[in-house]
């Protein structure tokens, strides 16, 4: 046996590994190599590689004169603020990151790992899609993916930065995933390419306009997260994984709160956010920065469904998961795209333990024949199913407008929050007084001596009679009527009071969500 011999073997093998001839090849298309990116996320010298001499087994198409070690994609697991993840990095230098046999089984390997151990995936793709070379096998690799990675869901975050182009079945790991980020100017995403579309339907769009970051992350809504370079994305990507758990058994992590005076100094201001007259907008971001820790509040999707915002914030160090109306868009209404926003964050908090926390100001679902003809019945139900189906802690304030369905969704007692919360001028209603008073006194009115009038007094009457939170104290459907002020002090110790909280649920395969 020759030590030295074998040895040496070990050093060229790793040599090969850190080909620097990787590292230009991305440097001269303004990228990161796939070891320089894992380097960047990982908590320093804490990255263990596996299946480094993982090689292709095909030799069609002269590939057995490819042999590329670890066959184009780095795997392993390392650490993050100090806490366990395991990762995957495609190399687009190798074979255009392309996904072949040998490469799926060390994601799938990596992500079934991170499942049985409990701790986040994270993702980072740069890849041309399936390798064609080795046919049918690269697709089953993929599938074998796209499997473990519904098997994992719910149980650990799964996180994707796409880092350079996804292209055809590769779009899909992202859509899979709970979270995906998008580098601007590098990262694209898509099903069929430019060329594809153009000859098939004769439509020419250049891959920014198809699939880029901007388009995705405005649009569709693929993408969560939208950085400005590299570096960026894996900061974006530590700073969401400081809110979450490590899996589904786990609580989120707590952070001492360091407060001070300044919170009631700022909740002393809360009530000049909000205009004296009702149908004026306002920014509720103003309104989250006074409520919550200072600088905690992290949204999700900010450029996408803006009439509605989603994110992971802290109450005195508490994790939790915010949605709020924003009446400065479309007055706050749910519609089509932001019901599918909310319910599936509600539904991401539910998996992981995270307490949700509404602040409603909504005069209902989006009207409209637009809304209904492309299926709002469909999309507003998710946001009931996840509400009706989350057990967490759910805790639902009302700052100024609650109307109809999206009162329903949004703060009824009966969809299942544990604490109902509203301000003393708030609204509560089945629709708004103008609305309202058509249906209820449309007769009276169009026989009165003076029609205008009449509407106008029985508007009146009925926001003196309907439009105010007491109504719905009488019936115990709101727990408490406070003070704007005390909004912050309540939340703590309400969320507190909870954290122990537990509901037992009805054994069944699953419910069947209306996708």
């Amino acid at each position: 046996m020759n030590f030295k011999k074998s040895i040496k073997k070990l050093e060229d093998k790793r040599k090969e590994l850190d080909d620097k001839n990787v590292q230009d090849f991305q440097h001269q298309k303004g990228k990161l190599s796939a070891r320089e990116r894992i380097n960047l996320l990982l908590d320093p010298e804490t990255f263990v590689e596996i299946d480094p001499f993982v090689e292709s087994r095909f030799s069609t198409f002269e590939m057995d004169r490819k042999k590329i070690a670890g066959d184009g994609v780095i795997t392993g697991f390392g650490k993050i603020n100090d806490r366990l993840v395991y990762v995957y990095s495609q190399d687009f230098s190798k074979i255009g990151g392309s996904l072949g046999e040998m490469h799926g089984k060390k994601i799938v390997k990596v992500i079934e790992t991170a499942k049985r151990v409990g701790c986040p995936v994270v993702g980072i793709i740069d890849s041309g899609g399936a390798r064609i070379q080795e046919g049918i096998a690269s697709l089953d690799g993929y599938a074998e993916i796209f499997s473990v990675m519904v098997k994992a869901s719910g149980v650990i975050p799964q996180i994707t930065c796409l880092v350079g182009p996804s292209a055809g079945g590769a779009s899909y790991a992202p859509g899979l995933s709970d979270f995906v980020f998008m580098v601007d100017g590098i990262s694209h995403m898509y099903i069929t390419g430019p060329a594809v579309i153009e000859s098939v339907v004769g439509e020419k769009v250049s891959f920014e306009q198809l699939g880029g970051a901007t388009v995705h992350s405005v649009k569709s809504g693929c993408a969560h997260f939208v950085t400005s370079n590299e570096e960026d994305c894996f900061l974006s990507v530590k700073k969401l994984l400081s809110y979450l758990p490590q899996n589904n058994l786990d609580d989120p992590p707590y952070q001492r709160s360091v407060l001070s005076e300044i919170f009631k100094k700022k909740n002393s201001n809360i009530l000049d956010i909000i205009p004296q007259k009702e149908e004026k907008g306002y920014d509720m971001k103003e309104i989250i920065k006074i409520i919550f820790d200072p600088g905690s509040f992290f949204e999700i999707q900010e450029n996408f469904a803006t009439n509605a915002i989603v994110g992971f914030a802290r109450l005195s160090g508490w994790v939790v998961g915010v949605v709020a109306s924003q009446t400065r868009f479309i007055a706050g209404t749910l519609d089509i795209d932001s019901s599918d926003k909310v319910a599936r964050f509600v539904r991401f908090c539910d998996a992981f333990n995270i307490p949700l926390v509404n602040l409603v100001d909504t005069p209902g679902y989006l009207p409209g024949t637009d809304q209904e003809h492309k299926g709002i019945i469909r999309h507003g139900a998710k946001v009931l199913y996840a509400y009706a189906e989350a057990s967490v802690p759910k805790i639902s304030v009302i700052l100024r407008k609650a109307f109809g369905g999206a009162y329903i969704a949004l703060a009824s007692r009966k969809i299942g929050y544990d604490f109902v919360i509203a301000w003393p001028f708030a609204q509560i209603a089945v629709m708004g007084p103008e609305q309202a008073v058509k249906v209820i006194y449309k007769k009276e009115i169009a026989e009165s001596e003076n029609p205008k009038e009449t509407e106008k007094e029985k508007i009146k009457e009925y926001k003196e009679t309907f439009l105010n939170p007491w109504q719905a104290a009488k019936l115990g459907q709101v727990d408490m009527i406070i003070h704007p002020q005390e909004t912050r002090d309540v939340l703590i110790k309400c969320i507190e009071s909870l954290l122990d909280k537990r509901e037992e649920k009805i054994t069944r395969k699953h419910g069947n969500v209306p996708l």
